[in-house]
C-alpha cells in the first residue's frame, strides 16, 4: 500500500506522516470495527481522542468519518458517533442465505479479476513490493484472527494498486459482505481440525503468491486468470459448508 505509517500509539492507533491523511485515518477505523476493536452499536472515542490517536487536525478526522458516515458504517446518535448495529449487506432468512452467497461471490468474481488486472498494469514499484511482502506474510503459523486481517489487508492492497479508489471501494464492502456471512465465517470458526485450517491458509497463501507475483511482474493476463482460480477455489470451500 502507499501509506508510510509511524508506530502504534498507546490507544492502539497508528500516526500518519503523508499527505492522504483523510484516507489514512478513514482505513484505520475500518480496520478497528471489522477486527472487532469497536462492536457493533458500541461508541467510538470522541473526537479530541482520536484526533491526538492520529495526531491529525479535527478536520482531517471529520473528513474522514464523514466517508465512514457515507459508507453507513458509523452513525450519529445525538452528538456521539456509533458503529451501526448491521453494516454491509444484511443476511437474509435461511432460505435465502445461498443465492445471496452467491451473488456475492459472482459480485466478487467479477470485481476482482478485473481490479487484478488493472493493478498488474497501473501498480507503483512500491506497491508491487509492498504486495509482494504481504503476500509473504502468510503461513500456516498464524492464527484465524491474523489471517483475517492479512487477508482484508492484501485484497485492499489490489485495490489500492488499481488505481481506481470507486472500483476499489465497491471491491471492498463486496468483500466485507462475504467474509460477513456465515458460510465464510463458518469455512474458519466451524468444526474444524487444525489441520484443516492449516489447509485452507495454505490453498489461500498460494492464491495469493500467485497474483502477488503476476502484479509484480506487470503481467494483466497471468494476474487475471490468477485471481479467477483463487476465487473459484475460495467459492468451492465455501459451498461445501452449505450443502
Amino acid at each position: 500500500m502507499a501509506s508510510s505509517v509511524a508506530e502504534k500509539t498507546p490507544g492502539g492507533f497508528r500516526r500518519v506522516e503523508r499527505t492522504t491523511i483523510a484516507d489514512q485515518v478513514r482505513i484505520q477505523l475500518i480496520e478497528s470495527v471489522r477486527s472487532g476493536r469497536f462492536a457493533p452499536g458500541e461508541r467510538i472515542p470522541p473526537e479530541r481522542q482520536l484526533c491526538g490517536e492520529f495526531g491529525v487536525a479535527r478536520t482531517t478526522l471529520r473528513e474522514a468519518i464523514q466517508q465512514l458516515l457515507s459508507l453507513r458504517m458509523l452513525e450519529r446518535r445525538g452528538n456521539r458517533l456509533h458503529v451501526v448495529e448491521h453494516f454491509g449487506v444484511v443476511e437474509p432468512a435461511d432460505e435465502g442465505k445461498q443465492k445471496q452467497l452467491q451473488d456475492l461471490m459472482e459480485a466478487r468474481r467479477i470485481i476482482e479479476i478485473s481490479l487484478t488486472e488493472l493493478a498488474a498494469c497501473r501498480a507503483t514499484d512500491q506497491q508491487r513490493a509492498e504486495l509482494m511482502d504481504l503476500a509473504s506474510e502468510f503461513n500456516t503459523e498464524i492464527d484465524v484472527t491474523e489471517f483475517r486481517e492479512l487477508n482484508h489487508r492484501f485484497h485492499a492492497a489490489i485495490g489500492e494498486c488499481s488505481g481506481n479508489p470507486l472500483l476499489a471501494e465497491l471491491y471492498d464492502r463486496v468483500l466485507q459482505a462475504v467474509f460477513e456471512s456465515s458460510a465464510f465465517a463458518s469455512l474458519m470458526h466451524g468444526d474444524l481440525e487444525p489441520g484443516e485450517v492449516e489447509e485452507i491458509i495454505q490453498k489461500v497463501a498460494d492464491g495469493h503468491h500467485q497474483i502477488a507475483c503476476a502484479i509484480r511482474d506487470g503481467d494483466p493476463v497471468v494476474a487475471s486468470e490468477a485471481a479467477a482460480i483463487h476465487v473459484a477455489d475460495v467459492e468451492s470451500q465455501v459451498f461445501e459448508k452449505l450443502v
